[in-house]
């Protein structure tokens, strides 16, 4: 038999295809060969270059040969996603080798992937509500757990610089505020602009219509003195030293406001609040914010109506944290109040014994010059100079009672009074939910009485009525759950807050008034020798 060799039949097929180079090849004898420009490389067929989250959005530009792209933001509304598009997708998530992802050594690259809507890999993307909505929320809550955990942001206001625009009774006292953070919604890290007091009046009113109906503690502003700004008003040049301790106080009051206000995770982050610290210019005037404005009599009148609401309409309490703390705050607010004028009483105590040492002090020296023993002459006067170094020792000691420990307290009663704004609006809350409920229930019985009576018309009346009430009826008990909810997350911070403030300004207070009594001591200590070494 003949020997029929395949190696013979292949040496054959090589030699003819060396012998014709431009001769075409078949695809189909050569199976197992693949050609070249199949192989993907996601470097240059994806156009991918480097994603950096560290970046504002950490995507570069991403090509699919000109046709759709992969990273859709989410603020962008949603289009159907292509089948190429998809596999792609896929294809880039089974190969990550191939892309440059620089992560800087971040354990939890993905943690904050809901800040940053441009990370879509795939799947369809959120409507824009949406992502507004989680962004934040959950921003505030990023925002209150580092300043719960005092992280490394930080905003720091001072108010400085009280002086007077104008004269006459068309005067009015301007502010510097100034403005120290490292916040990333501020456009400056250091703004610094010129308030008057009505524009903190005005701010404090807008953040009171936004975020009270909520359930927000919003921090209340310093009180209208009509007597005092008058007197300012009509103050010359000359007199000013008499009224500087009104603006002072003033200024200090300010000062505090403007900073627990920026202390608040929800409301250091509205437009209103960044543009009194922001805007190099003159605010809109705040108007009814005058003491004896119509908006203020209104808002009496307000007052006495929720009041009366509230006895009327008695709130059926099943919350037990609610019922204890409602008594809680009353009894604190009562106890403040008792503080309040114990600490007022002291001041008023150690600044007329700043003045009768002074006093003192000035006769002792008279005394000294008219006595004609020398030596009983010089001790007079020295003891004379000691009193009257007692007597700042003594000023100093009014400022501490005042501007720590009694200031303190008189915030306080008023962000107590707050807290309580905060619980009513809850009762206002619960008030409404009463009445869709009874609303609901009238109509149910007037649709028994038209089924009763055969009047369908007015059944189907009442029964598209009755669904409309039913969805009132679940908004209004979703926004009394809802608000229960913020208060009681409000009132933990509250409490945290406030402890903290005790205790740094009792802190404070307290190494003022030892270095207070130690400069006594030393003062008395340095003159007793002179008294003892003196000879008849």
């Amino acid at each position: 038999m003949e020997d029929l060799s395949l190696e013979d039949d292949v040496d054959i097929i090589m030699e003819s295809n060396d012998g014709d180079d431009t001769k075409p090849q078949d695809d189909s004898k050569e199976p197992a060969e693949v050609p070249p420009k199949t192989d993907i490389n996601l470097d240059d067929d994806l156009g991918v270059s480097e994603i950096n989250l560290d970046d504002d959005l950490g995507v570069s530009e991403i090509k699919l040969d000109d046709d759709d792209d992969i990273f859709k933001s989410a603020r962008v509304e949603p289009e159907p996603a292509k089948a190429s598009t998809n596999s792609v997708s896929r294809a880039t998530s089974e190969e990550p080798a191939e892309t440059d992802i620089p992560l800087e050594d971040d354990e939890h690259p993905f943690e904050d992937a809901h800040l940053k809507p441009g990370l879509q890999l795939s799947g369809p993307s959120p409507t824009p509500a949406t992502i507004q909505q989680q962004t934040l929320t959950s921003f505030h809550e990023e925002e209150a757990k580092r300043e719960m955990e005092g992280g490394d942001e930080f905003i720091e206001i001072k108010v400085t610089s009280p002086h007077k625009v104008g004269e006459g009774m068309s005067s009015y006292m301007a502010y510097k505020v100034t403005t120290n953070t490292n916040l990333s919604y501020f456009k400056k890290s250091k703004p610094e602009v010129n308030r008057r007091f009505s524009d903190f009046l005005g701010l404090r009113d807008k953040l009171t219509e936004k975020y009270l109906q909520n359930g927000r503690i919003i921090p209340p502003a310093p009180d209208k003195s009509v007597v005092g700004m008058t007197k300012v008003k009509m103050s010359k040049e000359d007199d000013s030293s008499s009224q500087s301790e009104f603006v002072e106080k003033r200024r200090a009051a300010l000062e505090r406001y403007i900073n627990r206000t920026a202390r608040h995770p929800s409301l250091r982050v509205d437009p209103d609040f960044r543009e009194f610290l922001e805007l190099d210019a003159e605010l809109p005037k705040a108007n009814q914010t005058a003491a004896l404005s119509g908006k203020n009599v209104m808002k009496l009148f307000s007052k006495v109506g929720d009041r009366v609401s509230l006895y009327t309409t008695k709130m059926e309490e099943t919350d037990q944290w609610f019922e204890e703390k409602t008594v809680m705050i009353d009894n604190l607010d009562l106890q403040l109040r008792k503080v309040l004028v114990a600490t007022e009483s002291l001041t008023d105590y150690r600044k007329a014994l700043s003045g009768h040492t002074y006093s003192l002090s000035k006769s002792l020296g008279m005394l000294g010059s008219a006595e004609d023993n020398s030596k009983l002459a010089a001790v007079i006067s020295q003891l004379a100079e000691v009193e009257e170094k007692v007597e700042k020792v003594h000023e100093q000691q009014t400022k501490d009672d005042f501007y720590l420990l009694s200031e303190l307290v008189h915030d306080y009663i008023g962000i107590v009074g707050s807290v309580k704004d905060a619980f009513n609006e809850r009762v206002k809350a619960w008030q409404a939910w009463q009445s869709v409920q009874r609303e609901l229930n009238k109509r149910r019985e007037n649709k028994v009485r038209a089924e009763l009576a055969s009047k369908q018309d007015r059944v189907n009346q009442f029964r598209q009525e009755i669904a409309e009430t039913e969805s009132q009826l679940d908004m209004a008990q979703e926004n009394f759950e809802k608000i229960s909810r913020i208060i009681k997350n409000e009132f933990e911070a509250f409490n945290v807050k406030k402890c903290k403030d005790f205790k740094d300004t009792i802190t404070n207070y307290l190494e003022n008034m030892l270095k207070s009594q130690e400069s006594l001591v030393t003062h008395w200590e340095r003159f007793l020798p002179e008294i003892q070494q003196m000879e008849p």
